[in-house]
């Protein structure tokens, strides 16, 4: 396999256009919804049986909304900033009217009567539904793969993993399936995934995005976000899933609006820490280490005061894992007991991991995510950001359930080899996954920044500073599933 860089733009064919330059070009007149959607549809048609991003498939319904949209333009209406814009929601997500599967055979045939509220302020917005993304069995995992539909691939190298949770939606984006995507984040759900395949992944702030419905609506493990091909696309979904409501106990009273535009201000004059291991804590393989070193040297290039330094990650493991054990009792538990027969052992072990938790448990684990926002609050008062690696090791074979080992350390479960993420979440702040590179093998290679509290705003011009500077989000894929072959004005590791 080879990697061909990616040049401006309005080189590219139309399914790699962002969603902000389809977007103005259909306000304009100059392309319409039908147009860019079946540009869209081609292309998954081309793709997709390799990738297996994409699970359910709704090319006739998604033709018929955008003629619908069309119409609505040609007599003057304009249906929001994603008129036209083509999505395939991920399969958690409730969509109203379309199978929504979990991952898992106990919902093989569940078709809801409501939407997520993220699905249903996309389609306020204008989007055009394609279908649904592929997850992992209730979304439990950094790679994606189940009984119902089997493993996604990465279309850098369709022998390695795309990642987990959102690796349907992240595998769909660098393919050019669609050009935005929502996802959901606990460990790493939407930064891992976007991190192998050279893509961009917000996790928010809790509140920031407001979930429902939700199990428990006041816990904010579990967030949901964005996820695109550049910041500014990121920011354009961000200013549409987020903004008050009144049915999530946590949402931020903040309006959505106000991250529609990325600032300029970006990295210059910003104090940037960084850690290749987050702080010694976990195992790191050498050409990772090297890929974050070297996304310290661009923001140090751009302006910025970098050092090395990073907060102490103890007790972030056992937090996250009492949270999420707890989390999983509560939202699963009953479900699981019904249908043992179709839950996977694993994760029908992580349930029984949060029945067996007591009071004593949960609220020692309570008081250590509460030191560990803090000790990031206390140390981002000094700096503006921290830069860490996304994962430990490149994107793994395909066919494994999860690394066995990093850098020669066993890892005891599917959980080990994701600490470089999940110990970010308990921490309660906004984080960013941005492409940062390629592995000896030509896999992309992600890193994570971390920013200030309920400062997404800040943390996507940073992040937007560091894009345009690398320009590793125009490297598309080459191989058996992509054929694109175009000369490049891009930056390779």
């Amino acid at each position: 396999m080879s990697i061909h860089e990616g040049r401006s733009s309005m080189a590219e064919p139309l399914y790699y256009r962002s969603a902000t330059e389809l977007s103005q070009l259909m306000r304009a007149g100059e392309l319409s919804a039908r147009e860019t959607v079946s540009a869209h549809l081609e292309r998954i048609d081309e793709v997709n049986p390799d990738i297996n991003a994409i699970v359910t498939y709704l090319p006739e319904a998604a033709m018929e909304q955008a003629a619908a949209a069309d119409q609505r333009f040609a007599s003057g209406g304009w249906d929001g900033p994603l008129h036209g814009i083509p999505v395939a929601h991920k399969d958690n997500h409730l969509t109203m009217g379309v199978r929504t599967t979990f991952g898992s055979r106990i919902h093989e045939h569940y078709v809801p009567e409501l939407d997520d509220l993220v699905v249903y302020r996309m389609k306020a917005a204008g989007v055009v539904t394609l279908g649904k993304t592929n997850v992992p069995e209730f979304v439990a995992g950094g790679h994606t793969f189940n009984d119902l539909f089997g493993a996604t691939r990465n279309p850098y190298d369709l022998d390695v993993t795309a990642g987990g949770s959102s690796g349907g939606a992240a595998a769909a984006l660098a393919a050019g399936m669609h050009p935005i995507a929502d996802g959901n984040d606990m460990g790493g759900s939407l930064r891992l995934p976007a991190g192998y395949c050279n893509v961009v992944g917000l996790r928010p702030s809790a509140g920031r995005v407001p979930t429902y419905p939700a199990a428990d609506g006041w816990c904010g493990l579990s967030v949901q976000g964005p996820m695109a091909r550049c910041v500014d696309d990121v920011a354009l979904l961000l200013s549409v899933m987020a903004g008050p409501d009144g049915w999530s106990p946590l949402s931020l009273e903040e309006p959505g609006s106000r991250f529609a535009t990325v600032a300029a201000d970006g990295l210059r004059g910003r104090r940037i820490a960084f850690s290749v291991d987050l702080g010694g804590t976990i195992p790191v393989e050498p050409e990772v280490r090297r890929v974050v070193e070297r996304a310290a040297h661009t923001c140090r290039e751009a302006g910025a005061i970098v050092e090395e330094a990073c907060i102490s990650f103890d007790g972030a493991g056992e937090c996250f894992r009492i949270l999420r054990a707890w989390q999983f009792e509560a939202a699963l538990g009953d479900l699981f007991d019904a249908n043992r027969e179709w839950v996977r052992p694993s994760l029908y072990e992580n349930m029984l991991a949060g029945r067996r938790l007591s009071g004593r448990d949960v609220g020692r684990a309570a008081r250590l995510r509460t030191e560990l926002f803090h000790r990031m609050r206390e140390f981002l008062e000094t700096y503006d950001g921290l830069l860490l690696p996304v994962a430990p090791i490149p994107a793994f074979d395909v066919d494994l359930q999860y690394p066995a080992s990093v850098c020669g350390v066993q890892q005891p479960d599917y959980l080990g080899w994701m600490e470089s993420a999940c110990h970010v979440t308990v921490t309660g702040h906004p984080v960013i996954s941005l492409p940062a590179g390629f592995s000896e093998s030509g896999t992309p290679l992600g890193v994570q920044l971390v920013g200030r509290h309920r400062a997404e705003g800040q943390l996507l011009s940073m992040a937007k500073d560091f894009e345009r500077r690398t320009r590793h989000a125009w490297t598309r894929p080459r191989s058996g599933a992509s054929v694109d072959d175009r000369p490049g004005d891009g930056q390779r590791d």
